[in-house]
């Protein structure tokens, strides 16, 4: 049986229940195990790493289904201790002893923050913490915490590294559907609804013929070093267009990699247009205005990411853009091209 935390349910806020309870049910952990790209790819990171986990104590955050917790276990850890809030750890518990790990892997339902672990330090966290736009519902604070309070020194994060990425897209059917849509509505305005389907982006998959600029690096975390305070980030950045298209929004996505102990060991995995499909799918952020940007052009732009002040799991996005095409055409002329706005969004 899974061990009980001292967390009390009625003291927890109720976008944190909200939070936990969205992962009691038994599909999103379905979504989540068949992504094989997230799955197989913490297999192969834990596996073929079997020297780093022989013997070591390894700490499961946010274990769910416990499927991390089982891939260390097999890999040679001395215990493993899984912890998760969610009910969703019951049926963790009887997935852990039909595959015979009892003695192996112990389960602690409860706040991270507010758990006893049975083992004072441990060697290795592992945690499949990444959200929407990699940070959104800030699991990755929890790891912090475990790093800063658990973890030996010269211990091991996996993964240990995250990096997000972003770049322009020409996406005008898709954004009528979801944005213009609402212009008529069975012969109804219902206009204002666009403002609020602007504010929230998209998650969904975006092909990679829809990329029209190059793109820039958001943010580098070394998940040994980070601090929480840093992920709350800004960034200037400047995109340059590919080819002659329309911007209508922008794209995001992250990669992952793994600690290993030898070069051929190590595992990466991207969540880009560019890569297999995963149930992070990419994020999608439409502009105000449709850019019309020829070959070599560069979109100068600001994205400024924080914590949303009511619920820290949700983020606060802002975006800010300044197009130019022809720097010597002026506003009037046929052959001027320019845009500027700053637009804010929110994740929740």
């Amino acid at each position: 049986m899974a061990q009980e935390s001292a967390t009390d349910r009625a003291n927890l806020a109720a976008s944190e229940l909200h939070y936990f309870d969205s992962y009691a049910g038994h599909h999103i952990h379905e979504e989540m195990l068949k992504d094989q790209v997230r799955t197989l790819s913490y297999r192969q990171a834990i596996l073929k790493n079997k020297d780093l986990f022989k013997d070591k104590i390894v700490l499961d955050v946010g274990c769910g289904t416990g499927i991390l917790s089982m891939f260390a276990a097999q890999a040679g850890a001395k215990h493993v201790i899984g912890v998760d809030m969610s009910n969703i750890i019951e049926m963790a518990q009887k997935i852990v002893d039909l595959n015979g790990f009892s003695d192996k892997i112990t389960l602690v339902r409860g706040k991270l923050e507010d758990v006893t672990l049975p083992y004072p330090k441990v060697d290795i966290i592992v945690s499949e913490w990444m959200g929407y736009f990699l940070l959104y519902e800030s699991m990755l604070d929890s790891v912090l915490w475990a790093r800063d309070h658990y973890l030996v020194e010269g211990g091991l994060l996996f993964p240990d590294r995250a990096t997000m990425h972003i770049a322009a897209i020409e996406d005008g059917e898709y954004k009528d559907d979801k944005i213009h849509y609402w212009e008529n509505v069975y012969g109804f305005d219902y206009s204002p609804f666009i403002e609020l389907s602007m504010r929230e982006p998209l998650v969904d998959i975006v092909e990679n013929s829809a990329v029209v600029t190059s793109s820039a690096k958001l943010i580098d975390i070394d998940i040994n070093t980070v601090k929480v305070e840093d992920l709350a980030f800004f960034k200037e950045f400047e995109l340059k267009a590919q080819r002659d298209d329309l911007v209508h929004g922008l794209v995001s996505w992250f990669d992952i990699w793994f600690p290993s102990s030898e070069k051929k060991n190590e595992i990466y995995f991207s969540t880009g247009p560019q890569a297999n499909y995963t149930h992070w799918k990419q994020t999608v952020f439409y502009l105000e205005d449709v850019l019309d940007v020829k070959k070599g052009e560069t979109i100068k732009l600001s994205l400024d990411n924080r914590p949303n002040k009511q619920n820290p799991r949700d983020l606060d996005i802002k975006i800010t853009y300044d197009f130019k095409g022809d720097e010597e055409a002026k506003e009037g002329d046929d052959d001027y091209r320019a845009a500027k706005g700053e637009y804010q969004y929110i994740m929740h």
